[in-house]
């Protein structure tokens, strides 16, 4: 198979419609990272995304009779546009299948280039299923994302550009979704130049490709995360495992807010805001210099697309900081004592720069307190740990816990009065019309609901946090109920921050609070 690629890869028509990108010398992270670092600017495409190659690649490929019948795909976004555009330019029929929750931006930007755009269902998943039963109803050319021959073809002309433009690099690493952008570039480099190491990186939450090589066979994800929704695939393709198996040195897997923070890096160097996605493979390389100690080599990342609604950038910018490292996040408490607040200050905030001050009384002798604070280096947090310690602080390090990022921080400010008790969840909500209204019809007929949040990122997808007035027999009955509603949800009814700053509570002895404070934990 790697020869038949090679020579698609060298043969591929995709100059028509995309543009031969530069790669870019990154100086200032290089100069911060101490080893050379180049960015492949994907970014600057006509669509804002590399994945015009694959289709142009693919369309272009096709016989008259194919061309005629026209194409169609189903894409959450920078694939249904990459098929619109190019069918546009060599006049075909085009077809997209989307799901419902898809944003506007995205929307609007298929239907500018003039294709047919069906909406259907809440994932991906289901727009696919309707993808294929119109490809048999109505005879068009399917146009796989990433599992065909041309396709990987046309994602493969970035790694001929990266050798052909760029110096005799030590590695390169590849964002991963269905894995046509990892196959083709793995393939073209390992044959030309095998010394340079490629490395695959995925979220943590969609890590479907390095699953499926760690097991020796493709895997299936139950769910797959929704921020980096580029890459958000459940499977990876067939011919693309192969290529990964064959062709890739190493994978590595990074949290939201790496990605975040990767976001925030690429913006300083370049002035580009670049999706999650796009993001994610310098993310994976500072992840992994870290990790590895990596010294003066020569690295090159891709920027793989810009298409990031605007609606998201709050969200990206509030965990830059954390997945930086700049911010750290505890919750402390506090003996409701004259002058204990200005001691506290004096104790342990002297000199730190202060990000998030909230505090919440519990009765007549604690406060608690939701304290953000700028940790420059990792030391800074462990020595926030020790300083905490050493002056008889009960403390919890929240840092890493996604309720309290997500969540927690935003609702500091009470408790509901006189409830028996609550079971608390979280969820991932389809961002449309009648989500909500379809939700509560479900669950009204059972249990009182005695807290929600609901916070919106722009995305496919939004966040809630709903707690529920329930004895705790009928938790099991309740969440029976739940998953008959079909939306992805966790319990966190155990988890500290709730327990914290949120949970209904009689008197400051509460079981499940002084349990939180006196599990301490560490970074």
């Amino acid at each position: 198979m790697q020869q038949e690629l090679i020579k698609e890869i060298l043969k591929a028509r995709v100059y028509h419609v995309a543009k031969r990108t530069p790669l870019d010398e990154a100086v200032h992270l290089s100069h911060a990272w101490d080893n050379q670092l180049w960015i492949k600017r994907e970014d600057l495409q006509p669509i804002f995304s590399f994945k015009i190659r694959g289709a142009a690649n693919k369309i272009a490929s096709l016989s008259a009779d194919e061309k005629a019948r026209g194409v169609i795909c189903a894409s959450a976004g920078n694939h249904g546009q990459g098929v619109a555009l190019s069918a546009q330019l060599l006049g075909i029929p085009a077809v997209i299948v989307m799901p419902k929750t898809t944003p506007d931006i995205k929307v609007q930007a298929v239907a500018r280039y003039g294709a047919r755009i069906v909406l259907r269902g809440d994932h991906f998943s289901q727009a696919w299923e309707h993808c294929q039963t119109l490809v048999t109803k109505e005879g068009a050319t399917l146009v796989h994302p990433f599992d065909d021959l041309q396709v990987i073809a046309g994602q493969g002309t970035i790694g001929r550009e990266i050798l052909e433009d760029g110096p005799d690099l030590d590695y390169i690493f590849v964002p991963v979704g269905g894995g046509g952008l990892l196959a083709g570039l793995a393939t073209y480099v390992k044959y030309l130049a095998p010394h340079i190491r490629i490395i695959g990186v995925e979220p943590w939450e969609s890590d479907a490709m390095t699953r499926s090589v760690q097991a020796g066979a493709r895997v299936t994800l139950d769910e797959v995360g929704v921020f980096a929704d580029g890459v958000a695939v459940k499977q990876v393709g067939a011919l693309t495992f192969t290529c990964a198996q064959n062709y890739v040195d190493d994978f590595i897997r990074v949290t939201t807010d790496e990605i975040c923070s990767a976001i925030h890096d690429i913006y300083r160097e370049t002035r580009t805001i670049v999706e999650p996605a796009g993001a994610l493979s310098w993310a994976g390389a500072k992840a992994y210099i870290k990790q590895h100690g990596l010294k003066q080599k020569r690295i090159a990342t891709i920027s793989s697309g810009a298409n990031m609604s605007f609606q998201r950038l709050p969200f990206a910018a509030a965990r830059a900081l954390t997945g930086a490292g700049l911010e750290s996040l505890f919750a402390i408490r506090l003996a409701e004592t004259k002058g204990a607040l200005k001691t506290f200050c004096q104790d342990i905030l002297s000199g730190k720069a202060i990000s998030e001050f909230n505090y919440r009384s519990s009765g007549s002798h604690e406060a608690y307190i939701f304290l953000g604070i700028a940790t420059p280096a990792p030391a800074d947090r462990e020595s926030l740990h020790q300083r905490l310690g050493a002056y008889g602080y009960w403390y919890r390090d929240l840092t890493d816990n996604e309720l309290a990022k997500e969540h927690v921080r935003h609702m500091v400010g009470g408790y509901g009065p006189g409830l028996l008790r609550e079971e608390l969840y979280s969820f991932i909500f389809p961002e449309r019309e009648g989500a909500l209204v379809n939700f509560l019809s479900v669950m009204s007929q059972g249990w009182n609901i005695s807290l929600f949040h609901y916070r919106s990122h722009g995305s496919d997808f939004g966040r809630v946090l709903i707690a529920f007035e329930m004895a705790a027999e009928e938790r099991a009955a309740c969440e029976e109920q739940l998953r008959s509603v079909g939306y992805s949800f966790t319990r966190e009814t155990l988890n500290p921050a709730y327990a914290l700053f949120l949970e209904p509570r009689p008197h400051v002895a509460h079981t499940s609070l002084r349990r939180a404070f006196e599990t301490r934990i560490t970074p």
